[in-house]
């Protein structure tokens, strides 16, 4: 059975609704199935399934699933939203700004775009409509800063890449600061522009703001102190050397559940049963389709998919700055129909031997595959990110939409800056002499 024959079977278990587990297991089991002189036999997927589970980098992700949730659980998103609403609300476009950079730190925090749209948007949306902003326009803040602001490290996407291409995790984590700083500016400045051409109702928002700074600055430091301290002390374990990733994603389960049982008080211990639960049913489709996607790459491999997408590609595509384009398109499509995971380890190695033929790094590579697939989760007909934003803000896909094609300018810009400036990707690691 050939490699076209195999993957049209993928899309078309996709396109009929098999779930993507289920649909990468069939798609793994056909060639072995249909030919027995062929390695991959039904034992050597169910032995890739449990072997592709067996890492220790991978230990990170259920960790940061579970301190996501009880960071939401915590309300230390609306301790994060108070402190950027009392330094940027007075300014035009300050609320909508304060948003942004409340994804971004939780988002920092969570490692997880669904869990970041969940918690912020939850709080913030019904915030935004209340001060006289268009439902749609703060549905689309949160979905896109939400969905994009995961390349913000610690994020799952790069210990997934970092898992696949044998890249350290630590270096992406540092790769991708510029970069998430840099869409997160963009944003703003949108929402600057939106709010200029629209207009603002200054009094409710000198309303609200005006009650966070009748607190004043020490009162809001204090209560958000603790919030604030989470990716200073995940990040500075990490970079300082005194933990792995893995082991810094314990240290914010451990954290997360001293802060809200202890000091904000904001969990009782008889809630934490439902929170497990709740991080079981999270991470226990994904567990599936990390088994599932290790299983069909490496039957990719055998059937030598990798050497042939690799050849016909650098045969077609001479010129580095039309292959990097090539890529991105290619990225973008896949992100729109594929869940960010799978996508990471069944393209990883295709791909990956592809631009280091090309003379590029593997860790610029990843910052702009991770940046294309997350792309895709705001993007229909899969969108992941997207969907738990219209969920969480009560609107529609379409009505969406609009206002998201404004957010895509400037996510284009800033994807076209990180494929063609590696520094913006490298300098850091470079300066810190990891890269």
């Amino acid at each position: 059975m050939s490699a076209v024959v195999v993957f049209i079977i993928f899309v078309v278990c996709l396109v009929i609704a098999i779930p993507v587990s289920i649909a990468l297991g069939i798609a793994s089991v056909l060639p072995g199935a249909f030919d027995p002189s062929f390695t991959a036999s039904g034992q050597f997927v169910i032995r890739s399934m449990l072997g592709g589970l067996d890492s220790f980098p991978l230990l990170a992700v259920p960790m940061f699933v579970l301190s996501g949730i009880l960071m939401a659980r915590g309300g230390i998103s609306r301790k994060l939203f108070d402190v950027f609403a009392y330094f940027f609300g007075k300014r035009r476009a300050g609320m909508p700004c304060a948003v942004i950079v409340t994804c971004l730190f939780y988002g920092a925090i969570s490692g997880s775009a669904p869990a970041t749209v969940a918690a912020v948007g939850s709080m913030t949306i019904p915030i935004l409509v209340n001060l006289g902003y268009e439902k749609e326009f703060s549905t689309a803040i949160v979905a896109v800063a939400g969905g994009l602001g995961v390349i913000i490290p610690p994020s799952i996407p790069f210990i997934m890449y970092g898992m696949a291409s044998g890249e350290s995790v630590s270096d992406l984590f540092l790769a991708g600061i510029i970069p998430g700083l840099l869409i997160s500016g963009l944003l703003m400045v949108y929402a600057w522009l939106y709010c200029r051409k629209n207009g603002e109702d200054r009094e409710k928002i000198a309303e609200v703001v005006g009650e966070l700074h009748k607190k004043g600055l020490a009162a809001v430091l204090k209560e958000s102190f603790w919030a604030i301290l989470s990716p200073v002390i995940i990040l500075g374990c990490i970079y300082t050397g005194l933990t792995s990733p893995t082991e810094a994603a314990v240290i914010s389960v451990f954290y997360a559940l001293i802060v809200s049982l202890l000091i904000y008080k904001s969990i009782k211990v008889k809630e934490l049963w439902s929170i497990f639960v709740e991080a079981v049913r999270t991470y226990g489709p994904i567990m599936f389709i990390l088994a599932a996607s290790v299983a069909f790459s490496r039957v990719l491999t055998l059937m030598q998919v990798p050497q042939l997408v690799s050849a016909w590609i650098l045969t077609h595509f001479t010129s580095k700055i039309v292959l990097l384009l090539v890529i991105n398109v290619f990225l973008l499509i896949v992100g729109m129909v594929m869940d960010t995971t799978p996508a990471i380890l069944i393209l990883t190695p295709i791909l990956l031997p592809i631009v280091e033929a090309a003379g590029m790094n593997g860790i610029h590579f990843g910052i702009m595959m991770i940046f294309n697939l997350c792309i895709g989760t705001i993007t229909p007909p899969v969108g992941t990110t997207l969907f738990v934003g219209v969920k969480v803000g009560k609107t529609r896909i379409e009505q969406v939409i609009s206002p998201l094609l404004y957010y895509f300018g400037a996510i284009f810009i800033v994807l076209m800056l990180v494929s063609y400036i590696p520094a913006l990707s490298l300098w850091l690691p470079g300066l810190l002499g990891y890269v």
